[in-house]
């Protein structure tokens, strides 16, 4: 009993997907929608809740992000002028790093794991650098050591380029808050 109405609703539907009219629209009783764009297709709800969990943390880390990608602009600005010398540079950075340690060192340090470590892919992703090579740039490659050997007892990496193929969840969340994938990255993907 129940196969038969089973084949009586397919065959109903059927129907009605081929009664079009002259303009190669469904009849009256259905309507044209616009296109869809799922943009987060979850396979279970411990993905959802994955995925909300780490969008909440993104948004909470974004001030940092933002003060920190500015940081890194007006430092390499004023490190790569012509005529500054070594000295002035150095003590540009050293103030730079203090007034930015006294706006945010207590608020970065009630940071859990999970965040600190979102917030060091990010500040890679819009800097297109890893984390070492900046530390090693501007202030010396002793501390830069010492903050790879402390991220690593904490499971990060400071010395590796952020690579958005294997973050396609937090692409998309980024792509969500208004953070498009810098240029560089989607240049070596169409030559890749």
């Amino acid at each position: 009993m129940t196969h038969r109405i089973i084949v009586l609703l397919l065959l109903l539907a059927s129907l009605g997907a081929n009664a079009q009219t002259k303009n190669n629209y469904l009849s009256d009783s259905a309507y044209m929608l616009p296109d869809a764009k799922i943009t987060a297709p979850w396979l279970n709800d411990t993905d959802r809740y994955h995925y909300n969990q780490t969008k909440h943390y993104v948004t909470m880390i974004l001030p940092y992000l933002n003060a920190a990608t500015q940081l890194f602009k007006e430092v390499n600005e004023k490190v790569n002028e012509p005529g500054v010398s070594k000295k002035e540079k150095r003590r540009y950075v050293n103030t730079r790093e203090d007034e930015m340690r006294t706006k945010f060192e207590d608020k970065v340090k009630q940071l859990n794991t999970t965040q600190g470590a979102l917030l060091v892919k990010l500040i890679s992703r819009q800097t297109e650098l890893n984390i070492y090579n900046i530390l090693q740039e501007f202030k010396n490659p002793l501390t830069a050591m010492k903050w790879q050997a402390w991220s690593r007892m904490n499971g990060m990496n400071l010395d590796r380029k952020y690579h958005p193929e294997e973050e396609q969840m937090l692409e998309l969340i980024m792509e969500e808050l208004g953070y498009p994938l810098p240029a560089s990255y989607v240049t070596e993907y169409v030559r890749g």
